[in-house]
Order: C-alpha cells, then sequence, then structure tokens
C-alpha cells in the first residue's frame, strides 16, 4: 500500500501543543502511523461524517479524515476523551 501524506490542521496544532510532552510524543507517533496504515485496528468511523475517523492514543483522541482520491490524511482536531467530540 503507497503511503499517504499527513496533514496537520491548524486547530489540531494548537490543541497539540497544549498537551504534556510525554502525550505529544505517543499522538506523533500514532499520527505518523496513520500515514502507513490509515484503518489501523481500534480506529473507529464516525456517524454523520463520510470518511471521518478517530483513533485512541491514551485518554486523548485523534479526529482524521481520509481523502482516497488525494492519498492524504488530514489531522482534524486532538484533544481528551471528554472535549474532543465537542
Amino acid at each position: 500500500m503507497a503511503s499517504r501524506s499527513l496533514e496537520i490542521s491548524r486547530t489540531a496544532e494548537k490543541q497539540l501543543r497544549t498537551l504534556p510532552v510525554d502525550a505529544q510524543r505517543r499522538l506523533a507517533r500514532a499520527m505518523l502511523a496513520l500515514s502507513d496504515d490509515p484503518f489501523p485496528p481500534g480506529s473507529r468511523k464516525l456517524s454523520g461524517y463520510e470518511d471521518v475517523f478517530r483513533i485512541r492514543v491514551g485518554v486523548y483522541r485523534v479526529i482524521y479524515d481520509v481523502a482516497d482520491a488525494a492519498l492524504v490524511i488530514i489531522i482534524l482536531k486532538i484533544g481528551h476523551r471528554k472535549d474532543v467530540y465537542r
């Protein structure tokens, strides 16, 4: 499978910077792994959206969009599980 490019929205970038450093590292590894496998075990499609999925990284969630035609993964939001879906 071809490797996909990874884009991070400005919102997700700001959210990532506010988290603790160890969480940032774990989230960065998980996001980079999405470029090789956009649907890792445990990823879930969010209802109400066409191509929007989420992965769990501890108590944090990464919400991302998979653009198959352009081979791009766009990170939309990053946050604690209690706040990220709002």
